[in-house]
């Protein structure tokens, strides 16, 4: 009888270390990841967070430099209220700009992209490998290159855009000079009480451009999953291509596109090299989004406190876009197609 028993603890015991273990192994899975997140993620937002409260300056870069001072919320309210070292710099404008770069954009992206992907997908098109091949090239580039040869484009004097519309104005009796149009530098907003620069709608030109393959990407590879037989009964319905379109194929896009649409965003949002290599937030700051603002406080100024905060406003800002997109959309629920 104690034999037995000595048997049973040894298997309770083998049977208690097993389950131990097999509730340890996925945290040894965990553990590794959890050490390289911690160390290029969150420490990297945690000391963004710390020096945000804090007027981190250059001199306190030296591993023996005494510690910053702490001066609270001070840095968000210098931040709010324009008190910063940048001329010409009004928070609220610069939100307000940096919302509408962002939701601009990438609804001509979303509807680009969809539209292109839609007549690609047409029975019987010719090339349509070629035509997939060739629009994907605006992603491959650098965005240095696209800035560079865009910004040459928009030359006032020189630039391919001006000829280009001078030459059909030249064909209808038009001036030449009426298409010496400044593009990056003009002041005055084109569109009288829309305090938007012409800069913008540059801006805005090249980043279509460089925005609409990436959703003609994902929306294409939807409209593969869609079944052809929902096409085949509307058309037995008597429902036309549009009636079909926006009844059968926008719906099935919706769960591909919005998740799409929201990275879209926040890609747009912190869109630094695009901004930067094209008009440098100019003219007068009036195309500066806060990612600009804050690499000029840290570049120009070495105000790292401050620029510390701007990217805590940036992250608050897209999570409250990111929450309340998902929660209007409802993205993450599931669809039964």
């Amino acid at each position: 009888m104690a034999t037995m028993t000595q048997e049973q603890a040894q298997t309770t015991q083998r049977t208690r270390a097993t389950s131990i273990w097999r509730t340890l192994t996925p945290y040894m899975y965990v553990i590794p990841a959890l050490i390289i997140m911690t160390v290029i993620t969150y420490y990297p937002m945690g000391f963004n967070l710390w020096m945000s409260f804090t007027n981190y300056g250059i001199t306190n870069l030296r591993l023996d430099a005494p510690a910053p001072d702490v001066v609270g919320l001070q840095n968000y309210i210098n931040i709010l209220t324009g008190e910063v070292a940048i001329p010409n710099f009004n928070f609220w404008y610069t939100l307000f700009f940096n919302l509408w770069w962002t939701f601009s954009n990438v609804i001509f992206h979303v509807a680009i992209g969809i539209l292109i992907a839609v007549i690609l997908n047409t029975q019987g098109l010719w090339f349509r490998g070629i035509y997939r091949a060739i629009f994907v090239l605006p992603i491959v580039i650098p965005t240095l290159v696209v800035g560079t040869v865009w910004r040459n484009m928009f030359d006032a004097d020189y630039g391919a855009i001006n000829q280009a519309l001078g030459f059909f104005g030249g064909i209808l009796g038009l001036p030449e000079a009426a298409f010496h149009i400044r593009w990056i530098d003009q002041v005055d907003p084109p569109i009288p009480f829309i305090p938007l620069p012409l800069a913008y709608f540059a801006l805005l030109l090249t980043n279509i451009w460089l925005g609409w393959p990436f959703m003609t990407i994902v929306a294409s590879g939807a409209l593969q999953s869609i079944n052809k037989e929902y096409y085949e009964a509307a058309s037995m319905d008597g429902a036309s291509s549009v009636r079909q379109f926006f009844s059968i194929t926008l719906p099935l896009l919706r769960p591909a596109m919005i998740p799409a649409a929201m990275y879209g965003m926040i890609i747009t949002f912190n869109l630094f090299n695009l901004i930067y290599f094209i008009t440098q937030g100019g003219p007068l700051r009036q195309t500066e989004i806060l990612v600009t603002t804050a690499f000029n406080l840290v570049n120009a100024q070495r105000l790292y406190g401050i620029a510390a905060a701007f990217g805590v406003f940036v992250m608050l800002i897209l999570i409250g876009l990111t929450t309340i997109t998902n929660r209007i959309s409802k993205a993450t629920e599931s669809y039964d197609s």
